[in-house]
């Protein structure tokens, strides 16, 4: 099947890579021709495991290309997927102009029938804006060509997306009409070859599920981090309760673990959409609400910890903290709403020195936070934790699991380890001679940190 992706960020292209790998011809289309020709020479603009090669081999099959050009891509193609960002507002709504450009400029192509299928996350209810987009575009130029809409969330997770796409859990597809569940059927029949995964409903079920989802699994994020902060004040192990909570088959293991936090492109930005769509119809929405409160404080309850631990160590103005990952999450790139932004900015407004180390996004976090004589970006994380005072662990990479600590420890000045992911045993750290510090978790450095201070500041 001929298919248009029109959009290359993560979903666009990713999507597309699939679709490729899946026998189906693909054109990529995007208005960044700096971008389209860098994906012409085999150059990805983000890193996602396992996208280069797919890209590459599909490319040289010659079932994938890369355009800027409307007119041959709408020509060409049957199937019109729209893949286009739909950033934040100052209410926190979707901007949608960029979808519907997209959507007027396919019209000024389109020859026959089209089959436009949205897969940019939008509020409930573009589906039907995108018709109407479409059928007063085509009126303006005389034309009576047929059309279908139809909304096609995507669930990808940025660090496994190509996976994801390959063999998704579920593929939701919302239609108006019946009649044309076969061709979306066939388009998709190579991902349900095991079993059937598709879901059929209606337009706007479809477009609220997307919400639905991302808002649900931020919800336990943040359930656990609320529960954390208790923890810690009872003396409870919030790595325990998860274990306990999570053998009940009504509730799973998935999305329970504490941190800082949730941050990227899809929680923040779907919460504050489904609360602003909320708020235009007069919906009360506290528990999003308090989801978004809680991810957001924290962060601020993470930064606390480690000025509390140096406000008897003479403060944090002079000191040095290594940090240990920048991105989001780990495999990938992405700093977009990151929990490392906000920690370094509050550690330099104290004066604080940073080293900061990720093996994959520290180019883009340099054009966020610039290199200066307080802030260096680190070689590897080994060298950010030399001289250092503390260490703070934000994302959870693979390579930080088994660090030689012991030499680690030797060369640096202070002993303070500030996991913000769980990812160590405390045990092992304090033997190893850290005054460690987890999320949720009884240690003798925080019983020690808490002694002697307000209950209602711990």
């Amino acid at each position: 099947m001929d298919i248009l992706i029109v959009g290359t960020g993560y979903v666009g292209l990713v999507s597309g890579a699939c679709f490729a790998e899946m026998g189906h011809h693909v054109i990529c289309l995007d208005i960044n021709t700096d971008k389209i020709n860098a994906l012409n020479q085999g150059i990805i603009p983000f890193y996602e495991p396992g996208l280069e090669e797919l890209v590459k081999r599909n490319a040289s099959a010659g079932r994938m290309i890369f355009t800027s050009h409307y007119k041959e891509a709408v020509e060409r193609s049957l199937v019109c997927f729209l893949a286009l960002p739909t950033p934040s507002q100052e209410d926190g709504s979707c901007k949608t102009s960029y979808l519907m450009d997209a959507v007027e400029e396919i019209a000024r192509h389109m020859d026959g029938y089209r089959l436009i299928v949205n897969k940019s996350t939008a509020p409930v209810g573009t589906c039907h804006t995108i018709k109407d987009t479409l059928q007063k575009a085509l009126e303006k130029q005389g034309k009576s060509t047929e059309f279908s809409v139809v909304a096609n969330p995507e669930f990808l997770k940025e660090g496994s997306a190509v996976s994801d796409c390959l063999k998704p859990d579920r593929i939701i597809l919302g239609v108006d009409h019946p009649s044309i569940t076969g061709l979306l059927k066939e388009m998709y029949s190579p991902f349900t070859v095991n079993h059937d995964r598709i879901l059929i409903m209606d337009i706007l079920s479809a477009e609220m599920t997307k919400y639905a989802a991302n808002a649900m699994l931020a919800l336990r994020i943040s359930f656990m981090n609320e529960l954390s902060l208790l923890c810690e004040k009872v003396g409870a192990n919030i790595k325990e309760v998860r274990i306990g909570i999570g053998a009940d088959e009504r509730i799973g293991y998935d999305f329970l673990y504490a941190g800082i936090g949730y941050g990227g492109s899809c929680f923040p930005k779907d919460l504050r959409a489904l609360q602003a769509l909320a708020k235009e119809n007069h919906s009360p929405t506290p528990l999003l609400e308090a989801t978004e409160l809680v991810n957001q404080n924290q962060r601020e309850l993470f930064f606390q910890k480690i000025k509390r631990y140096f406000a008897k160590r003479g403060g944090l103005r002079n000191k040095t903290v290594a940090i240990w990952g920048l991105s989001f999450k780990p495999e990938t790139d992405d700093m977009r709403e990151a929990p490392s932004l906000t920690i370094i900015e509050r550690l330099l407004e104290e004066g604080a020195f940073i080293r900061a180390y990720d093996p994959i996004s520290m180019p883009g976090a340099k054009k966020l936070i610039v290199p200066s004589a307080q802030m260096h970006y680190a070689s590897s994380e080994y060298e950010a934790a030399k001289q250092a005072d503390a260490i703070a662990l934000i994302t959870e990479w693979k390579q930080f699991r088994f660090v030689s600590f012991d030499p680690l420890l030797q060369n640096m000045k202070g002993v303070a380890f500030f996991d913000g992911r769980n990812q160590y045993k405390a045990e092992e750290m304090e033997e190893r001679g850290f005054d460690y510090f987890g999320i949720g978790i009884p240690t003798h450095a925080h019983r020690v940190l808490t002694a002697h201070q307000d209950p209602a500041l711990i």
